[in-house]
């Protein structure tokens, strides 16, 4: 390897140029931007805290109502069929008479509106069912 002399080699020039006799001018051009100074509208601080406030107290009610607000979206009152169906079969000690004296006379027409069955359904059951006395006797 050679040996490498700082001095020998040709130099690189930066690139960047001041422009002529800019620092002879430079403290005049500042002093006059001093004495230039145009006013500059205040806003007093006990103005803005009264906003930033109400924007954090704003931020904390809202975080505070989205759990409340998903917990209150996600609870159904309403059953679906299927859950109801499940907790009637696992209730043994829940017979007919049970069901009967729960209902009241909205829930009574309600099914009596959604059950719609045919004569010929009717007889088709009635006929092949061997323990017809039970059926009448209930």
């Amino acid at each position: 390897m050679k040996a490498f002399k700082l001095e020998n080699e040709p130099k690189i020039q930066t690139g960047f140029k001041t422009p002529d006799h800019y620092f002879d001018t430079l403290s005049a051009k500042v002093l006059q931007q001093i004495n230039d100074k145009k006013e500059v509208k205040v806003i007093p601080i006990y103005k803005r805290k009264k906003v930033l406030s109400l924007v954090a107290a704003a931020a904390v009610v809202v975080t505070l109502m989205i759990p409340v607000v998903n917990n209150y979206n996600a609870t159904s009152k309403e059953l679906d069929e299927a859950t109801l169906e499940t907790y009637l079969s696992y209730q043994s000690n829940l017979n007919q008479y049970d069901l009967m004296k729960e209902l009241d006379t909205k829930d009574i027409d309600k099914l009596n509106k959604g059950v719609a069955l045919e004569q010929e359904t009717l007889e088709d059951i009635l006929s092949s069912n061997p323990n017809i006395e039970n059926l009448i006797s209930e």
